[in-house]
């Protein structure tokens, strides 16, 4: 007989195709919030009115802004806003933007409740793997506010309590993670994302698709998490190509903003495999974007994990709308579609990097829950080979 369990998030509303700014003046109301501080990304702050409109809406209750955030979160960059935000002493965050901004906000309040001050002193309190693969997790206080989130990607950041920071000396993305460092409530306002480029709202959409088929194909199997997942894939199947073909349509934007926020629902309750795992290994080396990073490596993880999880990939292809079971290429066609690279070599990796990457992986927590197990860096090699 099965066991398992599912944490549920510390998470209390999630708001839909309301405007962002005067969803965010609501929310700060409700929680009793009188210091609200922005985190964003740059662009996103100087390049659109969406940071603007919310700042304007917040009034005197606008604490400060913080738009600094960086590709990968690097743990420099989350030290900045760590600072920034000790010095404006705010009761309430606001994180504007994709999943950069989200994880760098999840991190710094790691930083705020256990007293970090240097970039080093961080590695103190990321998760790491002991040498049976076994999960080291560090025992982290409340933070001393919370965060609402108003994503404009896909990535859904904002449905998990893990945050990744990259290691830019080690060359790695670390995980942090803590049960209220995640947003509090979340406001999915299409018309956020109208700013967002194509190539990044494409990409993680892909990334959503991957929450969703590793959650599927999890070693960890859960009736929530496949019961969501499989939705999300039919409605980011539906969603992805009508918001492509008409990048304006709001209603297409929402219904890929719902199939991210079901597909999250996987996110750390579910262990997922090599396709996050790699992927991570992957960014941190060559600072390819993780909605790429699953473009390319899913198909290849699918086909590499088949044998193993032949179902699981049956009821995937089906959602997509294939009899034939072949999921991989449900997955590739989609990338294909929506004009995303679909080899390593097509994104500027050359095999040069591969050992880096594969070494790398092999500390990743879900390269170690993979559902074909991963016993080596030349399991890893065989899975970048499929992906060239």
């Amino acid at each position: 007989m099965r066991q398992g369990a599912y944490d549920f998030l510390a998470q209390e509303r999630i708001i839909w195709g309301k405007p962002a700014a005067e969803a965010v003046v609501e929310e700060a109301k409700r929680l009793g919030a009188g210091r609200v501080f922005l985190v964003a990304s740059r662009s996103l702050a100087r390049k659109t009115p969406v940071v603007g409109a919310v700042r304007e809406a917040l009034g005197t209750s606008f604490a400060g802004l913080f738009d600094e955030c960086r590709e990968h979160t690097p743990r420099d960059s989350v030290m900045a806003a760590t600072e920034a935000v000790r010095a404006a002493r705010p009761d309430l965050i606001v994180s504007l933007g994709g999943g950069t901004v989200i994880d760098t906000v999840k991190v710094m309040l790691v930083c705020l409740a256990q007293d970090v001050h240097s970039v080093e002193a961080m590695g103190d309190w990321h998760l790491k793997l002991a040498p049976d693969g076994s999960r080291i997790v560090p025992e982290i206080k409340p933070p001393p506010f919370r965060q609402i989130a108003v994503p404009t990607t896909l990535s859904a950041a904002e449905f998990s309590n893990i945050g990744g920071c990259t290691d830019p000396v080690r060359k790695v993305k670390d995980a942090f993670t803590a049960r209220e460092i995640g947003p509090r409530a979340v406001i999915l306002d299409p018309a956020a994302t109208l700013y967002t480029p194509d190539d990044l709202w494409f990409s993680t959409g892909i990334r959503g698709v991957d929450h969703a088929v590793e959650g599927i194909c999890s070693i960890t199997p859960s009736a929530i998490v496949e019961g969501t997942a499989l939705h999300a894939v039919r409605l980011f199947r539906e969603g992805l190509p009508k918001s492509k073909a008409e990048p304006k349509d709001l209603d297409a934007r929402l219904l890929c903003q719902e199939a991210a926020w079901l597909a999250g629902l996987g996110i750390g309750r579910a262990q997922y495999g090599a396709s996050h795992g790699i992927g991570h290994s992957l960014g941190a080396v060559t600072g390819m974007g993780h909605g790429h990073t699953s473009c390319i490596m899913l198909p290849a993880v699918l086909a590499w994990n088949r044998d193993h999880t032949m179902e699981q990939q049956r009821r995937i292809a089906e959602a997509f709308g294939r009899r034939d079971g072949d999921a991989a290429a449900a997955v590739a066609e989609l990338v294909a579609a929506l004009g995303q690279p679909t080899r390593l070599r097509d994104a500027g990796v050359t095999r040069e990097h591969f050992p880096a990457i594969a070494k790398g992986a092999m500390g990743n927590m879900w390269v170690r829950t993979n559902p074909r197990p991963i016993k080596s860096e030349d399991d890893l090699l065989a899975i970048l080979d499929k992906a060239w």
